[in-house]
């Protein structure tokens, strides 16, 4: 396995997507889905592969491509499309074009039935054909959801024939019984119609035809029937809703903006005929630090490097301020109408968010890369003017919301990248509310004053904070006697921008390297995710306690007395304004009961 393999499956997601396998001349060897990229992609790698055909793949895979997705459904859509656009060799091997699945809904009369076969044509079943699709468990997931929707017979005609009784699947309402006459033939050809108006993507007309047999059902009173039809309305919404890589129509460009450390990701995903056929991400080299001006910087260079097949739409994420001079000028390079697009709505809006995920991942792979992450380290080690590349650096931040659920987190990075099986929270307690300072002091005295071989010194220790909390640092650092830390401040600069921090050190000196400095990129992710997941923990405490009762915390006080007690007083606030005789006043509290009530309430 090559460094770069390595380097990706290091660094691959948990999401659901696409992988495209790339050989040595950039050519895509195979296409398939996940439903986890990691797990999935990962087992191509294993040392017990023994099929031939898997170990020929492998020995030529030499890139690997990702396009996440927000659900199995849409990595299932999208690897069709690319299977079909791309005609992978290895994706083609497995089967010819006469043995890919179809679905078929048969041509007889008065009851058709939905199946499957092998191959557009066959002597077994006569009717209309529909995919193909990319493989057989595609085709069963298709054929459930079906069901589930439009109820339409999926049993063998022999078993059709000799039915006396419903079926199972009548009584979990996945047919409507028409073996034994419960339905009319006129019903269930309106059935066996939107089922042919779903596979063949006509969904708008699907939902305008289930809509009208729903009003005039319950025009005629059969409220029955008006309830399968909404009901079938409510689950065609709701796969609408999760199938952002496919709609009947629409040509695009999709461009999304991803900011992280200090570097910059474009991510291109290309839409025709109303489906997503992949996507690429680009890390552009630019001094700009408005999303707007590189947006339309990189647009200029994307269509004027080479001449691409160019859509009717361009859906950028970020607003530039020359964009009806961008549309002009591409449109007089290529002798075509085109719009440039910031605020979308509905499907295109999915395809905008759908870009800015595959963004945000693209940008945690590449910096977690190794190769990528050993350079910082050695550009690091020049800036801070070390002996050799540190080898092991924390960063401490604080998190609160006005003060309360105070939380510290200390994060760890080593010649590997993250090493998140050291990282530390630390819950702050018995400070005065919204003191960073002292908040900052409680942390580090619990990290350093045990010191193990399992968590050593750090080389390096980065406090997310100005010169007031590296003082706080250097005092705490000084009474447990450690000298061989070296000490790092990181302000923010002016606006919070990325780019303008300032490095502040025990001597008191101070340092503000360029926006594009490899070693203020490693800072920056270093912080960031300091801060990341400060907040997280931060987030969970908060939430927890506003959801816990002060009561609750009561000895004494179960669940009877709790509900008196708000009940007599209409809610805490109530029972934080009574008196300790207004307490005992209640149903079940005592004096007693009411004095501890009232001391642990005050």
């Amino acid at each position: 396995m090559s460094e770069k393999i390595a380097a990706i499956l290091a660094t691959l997601p948990t999401l659901p997507g696409v992988y495209r396998m790339l050989g040595a001349e950039g050519e895509i060897l195979y296409v398939g889905k996940a439903k986890s990229l990691k797990n999935r992609v990962s087992s191509y790698f294993h040392q017990n592969i023994s099929h031939p055909k898997t170990q020929a793949l492998v020995a030529k895979i030499r890139d690997i491509e990702l396009t996440i997705t927000t659900s199995e459904t849409e990595a299932l859509l999208l690897e069709q499309n690319l299977i079909k656009t791309l005609k992978p060799p290895f994706n083609i091997l497995l089967r010819d074009d006469k043995s890919y699945p179809y679905i078929v809904v048969t041509d007889d009369v008065p009851y058709p039935r939905i199946s499957w076969q092998r191959g557009k044509r066959s002597s077994q079943a006569k009717g209309r054909v529909f995919g193909p699709y990319p493989n057989s468990q595609a085709v069963h997931d298709s054929l459930l959801l079906l069901q589930k929707l439009f109820q339409v017979r999926q049993c063998e005609d022999s078993t059709f024939r000799n039915r006396e009784r419903p079926c199972l699947q009548y009584q979990i309402k996945r047919c409507r019984a028409p073996c034994v006459g419960l339905i009319s033939p006129e019903d269930y050809t309106q059935d066996v119609q939107n089922t042919v108006r779903f596979l063949t993507g006509k969904n708008s007309e699907l939902q305008q035809n289930l809509v009208g047999q729903m009003e005039e059902a319950s025009e005629q009173m059969a409220f029955e029937a008006a309830a399968i039809y909404r009901d079938q309305l409510a689950a065609l919404r709701q796969i609408q809703a999760q199938q952002s890589v496919y709609c009947e129509q629409g040509e695009a460009d999709v461009f999304a903006l991803g900011f992280l450390s200090g570097l910059v990701c474009v991510q291109v995903l290309f839409v025709r005929g109303g489906r997503v056929l992949g996507s690429k991400g680009y890390f552009p080299e630019t001094t700009e630090f408005e999303p707007g001006a590189i947006m339309a910087e990189f647009l200029a260079s994307f269509y004027w490097q080479q001449q691409r097949d160019l859509p009717a739409e361009i859906i950028i994420s970020d607003a530039i301020d020359d964009a009806d001079a961008l549309t002009q000028a591409i449109q007089q390079e290529y002798q075509q109408k085109i719009v440039i697009k910031h605020r979308v709505r509905e499907e295109r809006a999915s395809w905008l968010a759908l870009a800015q995920l595959n963004a945000a991942e693209a940008l945690k792979a590449r910096l977690a890369n190794k190769v990528q992450v050993t350079a910082r380290l050695a550009a690091l080690q020049k800036v801070l003017s070390l002996d050799a590349p540190p080898q092991r650096l924390e960063c401490f931040d604080i998190s609160h919301s006005h003060g309360e659920a105070t939380v510290a987190s200390c994060v760890v990075f080593d010649s590997q990248g993250a090493k998140k099986r050291d990282y530390r929270h630390y819950l702050i307690k018995d400070i005065e509310p919204g003191d960073d300072y002292a908040a900052m002091e409680q942390a580090l005295m619990r990290r350093f004053s045990k010191v193990t071989a399992d968590s050593p010194l750090p080389d390096v220790l980065l406090i997310d904070g100005g010169k007031g909390q590296l003082t706080q640092a250097k005092r705490v650092l000084a009474s447990l006697n450690i000298q061989s830390v070296l000490l790092v401040g990181v302000s923010k600069g002016e606006g919070r921008k990325p780019g303008l921090e300032t490095l502040h050190f025990a001597d008191g000196n101070s340092l503000q390297l360029s926006s594009d400095a490899i070693a203020l990129h490693v800072i920056q992710y270093i912080r960031d995710e300091a801060h990341r997941f400060a907040i997280t923990k931060h987030r969970a405490k908060r939430d927890k306690t506003r959801r816990t009762s002060p009561l609750e915390a009561i000895p004494g006080l179960g669940v009877k007395r709790r509900r008196e007690l708000l009940n007599h007083f209409g809610g805490l606030q109530g029972v934080l304004r009574a008196s300790v005789k207004e307490l005992a006043a209640v149903q079940g509290i005592g004096l007693a009961l009411a004095d501890t009530i009232y001391g642990i309430l005050h």
